[in-house]
């Protein structure tokens, strides 16, 4: 691939698994991280292992000031990513009436500011070279919505637009823009769950089961190539079948 590719959330679930195979692609690493930088520096050991440079750079994704200093970082590396993959993710469980402002501006902060504070800060020099791959992380409920999730439903789908909009912006310049929206996968994020839940879930989902952080990351790793360069402004479903 020889590719540079900055991977926000990288230090665990789909992110650690896309970075993992984006460098078994041949794609050098930058993982941002903020609180979770041991777990982020395994996954960049791992990515060492396959042959790629791989580096952990502190930043804070709710932050402008911080992720300006990340960019400022990467500058004075030299290292500007050709491919941007915006994993990082937060979740709230419960009813509206329990989600208070600051949790929604949280979640908004952390899945939809944040795609468009990177986007601006990475963006232009994609454009300016006239390629570049850039993959929100949605999901099914940005889709379909979601009882008890409403912010992250809502952060979803706007980040499903954003893509949409981005893509028909950077369109002539070369750069592809794709939000990716997987259905329920094996994460932590789905940690407390009980087994009555798993099953629930997985009777729903005409495939049986829950997906696998790899089959995203394998998704993700192919609209990031060269070979997905007519891909953009989809949002591309990996579900199992699960639509409903």
């Amino acid at each position: 691939m020889n590719r540079k590719a900055l991977v926000t959330g990288g230090s665990r679930g789909i992110g650690a698994a896309a970075a993992r195979r984006l460098a078994a692609g041949g794609a050098d690493i930058v993982i941002p991280y903020f609180a979770s930088g041991d777990a982020a520096e395994r996954v960049a050991a791992d990515c060492r292992k396959l042959g790629a440079r791989a580096e952990v750079v502190r930043a804070d994704v709710r932050d402008g000031a911080s992720l300006a200093e990340l960019k400022s970082s990467l500058d004075a590396m030299e290292w500007a990513p050709d491919i941007l993959v915006h994993s990082a993710g937060t979740a709230f469980y419960g009813l509206l009436g329990d989600c208070g402002e600051d949790v929604w501006d949280d979640i908004m902060g952390v899945h939809l500011k944040a795609a468009y504070r990177l986007t601006r800060l990475f963006a232009p020099a994609m454009a300016w070279r006239r390629w570049g791959r850039i993959v929100y992380l949605s999901s099914i409920w940005g889709v379909i919505g979601a009882s008890g999730e409403a912010a992250y439903a809502a952060a979803k789908g706007g980040l499903n637009a954003f893509a949409k909009s981005m893509a028909r912006e950077l369109a002539s310049s070369g750069v592809t823009v794709n939000a990716v929206a997987p259905g329920a996968i094996e994460t932590d994020m789905l940690a407390d769950l009980t087994e009555e839940d798993r099953l629930a879930i997985c009777r729903d989902v005409p495939l049986g089961r829950l997906g696998r952080p790899d089959e995203v990351a394998d998704l993700i790793r192919f609209i990031a190539s060269d070979d997905a360069g007519y891909i953009t402004g989809q949002v591309l479903g990996i579900n199992g079948g699960w639509s409903a």
